[in-house]
């Protein structure tokens, strides 16, 4: 395998290294309880999508209260 003759600078490591960085997730606020969520999801805490309560998160409310 080869390896470097000369150390590389820390400008020339940092250069390469300039595209390994994190992203803030875009968060918006729910319209029904004003939460923020990801776009396009439904909201996990209310379980509302564009003002509609969405299905799947009607049939997780009623398994949470089956379980208590």
């Amino acid at each position: 395998m080869g390896l470097p003759k000369r150390r590389h600078s820390r400008s020339r490591r940092n250069k390469r290294r300039t595209h390994q960085k994190l992203s803030v997730p875009a968060l918006v606020e729910c319209s029904h309880c004003h939460t923020m969520i990801l776009p396009h999801n439904a909201c996990h805490n209310c379980g509302y999508y564009q003002g509609e309560k969405v299905d799947h998160t009607v049939e997780q409310e009623e398994k949470r209260k089956r379980q208590k």
